[in-house]
């Protein structure tokens, strides 16, 4: 019988034990924990998009299309642009994108406007680690937000964190994010603004990380917001690109779809 031999050290055949441990422990569920303090996992998750034109002279005759479309999103006009709107789609499955909507936009009035590739966001709705209601977290809120009429304004925007950030330790990290987001929780009590949070790594042609939804009934609370977020540690000392800033009013909202 031939003896057994272990691997050598420039053996590139075999997989390093690492590499494989690696590759078992790979997760991509979205984590909770439940009221009972159990941990819970969902593989749910709502993929956002925003897509700006300029050339729109006609926006009835746009939201008249995205009735009879069926897409589900929202329609906004541009404050910046006379001329301008931005389209939100939203869906559980990426294929969407590239189906549905795709083919929609490629005909007019759409296939007759401007786009403006800068203002080109995408990302996907994940959790922190602590929500016990994943559905809720996941799902369900960012799409009541984003269609409730009563929330008329919005400011979209992508950020991607410096290094120094990732060197800091977990519980530095911690106290960081619970001050950016304590202030979101405040304006929320209040009514003045809810947000919408993305990942979007891999999904941005920039390489940012999030893509930011803030939405309210009145554009100066949204402002105020991001005017007071500029003086958290987060945003003031480790972000490294923000923006641009899609700013709207909302014009057109589609139904909820089905849960």
């Amino acid at each position: 019988m031939a003896e057994m031999t272990r691997p050598r050290a420039d053996d590139h055949t075999a997989a390093p034990a690492t590499a494989a441990a690696e590759f078992v422990n790979a997760d991509i569920l979205e984590h909770g924990r439940g009221a009972d303090g159990r941990p819970i996992t969902s593989n749910r998750r709502l993929f956002f998009q925003l897509i700006a034109y300029g050339g729109c002279k006609d926006t009835a005759a746009v939201a008249d299309a995205l009735a009879r479309s069926g897409i589900h999103g929202v329609l906004y006009e541009d404050v910046n642009d006379p001329f301008g709107v931005g389209l939100v789609t939203f869906s559980e499955e990426p294929e969407y994108f590239v189906r549905d909507v795709r083919q929609f936009l490629g005909r007019a009035p759409f296939a007759d406007l401007v786009w403006k590739p800068e203002y080109s966001m995408m990302g996907r709705t994940y959790a922190l680690g602590y929500e016990a209601d994943l559905e809720e977290a996941l799902i369900r809120r960012p799409t009541r937000h984003v269609l409730d009429p009563k929330l008329a304004w919005a400011v979209w925007y992508p950020l991607r964190r410096a290094g120094s950030f990732e060197q800091l330790s977990s519980k530095e990290q911690t106290t960081i994010l619970m001050e950016h987001a304590g202030l979101g929780r405040a304006y929320g009590k209040a009514g003045y603004a809810h947000d919408v949070r993305l990942a979007c790594h891999g999904l941005d042609k920039n390489d940012n990380d999030f893509v930011i939804g803030l939405l309210g009934p009145e554009l100066h609370a949204l402002s105020t917001l991001v005017q007071r977020m500029r003086r958290t540690q987060q945003t003031s000392l480790h972000l490294e690109r923000l923006g641009p800033f899609f700013v709207g009013r909302v014009l057109w909202q589609s139904i909820a779809p089905a849960p």
